[in-house]
């Protein structure tokens, strides 16, 4: 057995734990899980602290389990921080579950004979049939109004500050959610929740129901949730979320978040979001120290953690893309870019859309330059620009005798201008 408190506490990933939970641990393999919820068919970055506590508590030996909140998914979001409810519908629940679960086999061995290989369970599996007389006959009676109102996420909401109040489903939530706990217990033999800091309330929920209604002993572990250093919120860029689906976030924006970290921030990164060992990060953050312009964290940060989300290949796509803007790339490397990739390098970048059948014909460089696109103010300015040899079309220099044509499509529907080093125009061909 590995010492998995020791593991996640020196790596900056443990804000609270049950008094003996250390020993529980160290005395034979144990069984725990951490709840996901399943309102999307993709996990998002913010899911990843939770999916490494569990990847982390099978390498120490342990059975990890993954409870996809499917009935707490029927009901909606119920924490208050959303109007509308994400009622979900069976079909949409089952399609979900799958989808995450091909994510997460990407960290958790879920196919081996090992007795400590993962499981994935639904809640909805065992709350579907579950009456809500006999919920509150059951479990109801056994924790009191008053232990209930003594959760900080209760008395936050209740507090004069709140604008709303608190809807019944909100504030039954945390024994639905204690009931889970129950549940792995007499089921799985599960004696450990873990889950972000914000669930402590929820989590000794559950442990008191083991002790009332099992006369167990249930154990809670909590993550500091995860901040950044200039006070944004961790996990969302201008777009919106960072997903696993690289449908949804491509590869080459996903390593581009994690390349963009401050240096504070990749500090603290680096132990969480990778495998590497104390003694190699301790190496890499002295040598970041010392020459921080390199991005030596950044970089490697973003290497592992894009390889073990998607792919190595996806990662090598993702760094010849970035070499793309910033660095020396050819016409064969932009060549080589997928749709949604060239999209992603060049967002924000201003377009103008040229007719395919005028490039079927053959389009001057110079009207190009100015009439069709703008990107030059005068057929004047278009000249001078390619008497100095400042203009480019994909990644090449070209002269005023160039003519643009099919073979010059990316993609078979761009076109990307250079004038100097940094300013890019892209042409779409419609």
């Amino acid at each position: 057995m590995k010492n998995f408190i020791e593991e996640v506490t020196w790596r900056g990933m443990l804000h609270d734990v049950m008094p003996g939970t250390e020993e529980h641990l160290m005395e034979q393999m144990r069984v725990a899980y951490v709840g996901i919820d399943p309102t999307a068919d993709s996990l998002h970055i913010g899911h990843l602290v939770g999916v490494m506590l569990l990847k982390h508590f099978q390498l120490s030996g342990h059975k990890p389990l993954a409870l996809v909140g499917g009935a707490t998914g029927m009901i909606g979001d119920p924490s208050g921080k959303s109007n509308e409810r994400n009622l979900l519908d069976e079909a949409t629940l089952r399609h979900n579950q799958e989808a995450i679960k091909g994510q997460l086999s990407r960290f958790l061995d879920f196919t081996s004979d090992a007795p400590n290989a993962a499981e994935l369970v639904n809640n909805y599996d065992w709350m579907k049939n579950f009456s809500f007389l006999d919920f509150i006959r059951d479990i109801g009676k056994h924790i009191t109004v008053n232990y209930m109102m003594s959760k900080d996420s209760v008395k936050k909401r209740l507090s004069s500050e709140a604008a709303e109040g608190m809807s019944f489903t909100e504030f039954t939530y945390q024994l639905v959610q204690g009931y889970d706990f129950l549940h792995l217990y007499r089921e799985k033999n599960c004696t450990l929740q873990m889950g972000g800091s914000d669930q402590w309330g929820n989590i000794t929920t559950g442990t008191e129901l083991v002790r009332r209604i099992a006369s167990g002993k249930a154990y809670a572990l909590t993550c500091p949730l995860i901040t950044k250093a200039d006070g944004t919120k961790f996990g969302k860029s201008e777009g919106g979320n960072i997903w696993l689906d690289a449908a949804r976030t491509s590869p080459y924006k996903f390593y581009q978040y994690w390349l963009n970290t401050s240096d504070v921030d990749a500090e603290k990164y680096i132990k969480i979001f990778t495998f590497l060992s104390k003694e190699e990060i301790e190496v890499l953050t002295e040598k970041h120290r010392e020459a921080p312009h390199l991005r030596l964290l950044q970089k490697r940060l973003a290497e592992e953690i894009t390889v073990m989300v998607h792919s190595a290949e996806d990662l090598e796509n993702a760094i010849k893309a970035s070499n793309i803007l910033f660095g020396n790339s050819t016409s064969d490397d932009l060549k080589q870019l997928d749709e949604a990739t060239f999209l992603d390098v060049f967002d924000g970048v201003p377009q103008a859309e040229i007719s395919k059948t005028e490039i079927e014909a053959g389009l001057d460089i110079v009207a190009v330059l100015n009439e069709k696109t703008g990107f030059m103010k005068s057929n004047g300015e278009a000249r001078r620009a390619l008497t100095a040899n400042s203009i480019s079309v994909n990644k090449e220099k070209v002269a005023e005798d160039f003519v643009l044509s099919t073979k010059d499509l990316i993609n078979n529907q761009f076109v990307l201008l250079q004038s100097g080093k940094k300013n890019y125009f892209v042409v779409r061909i419609v």
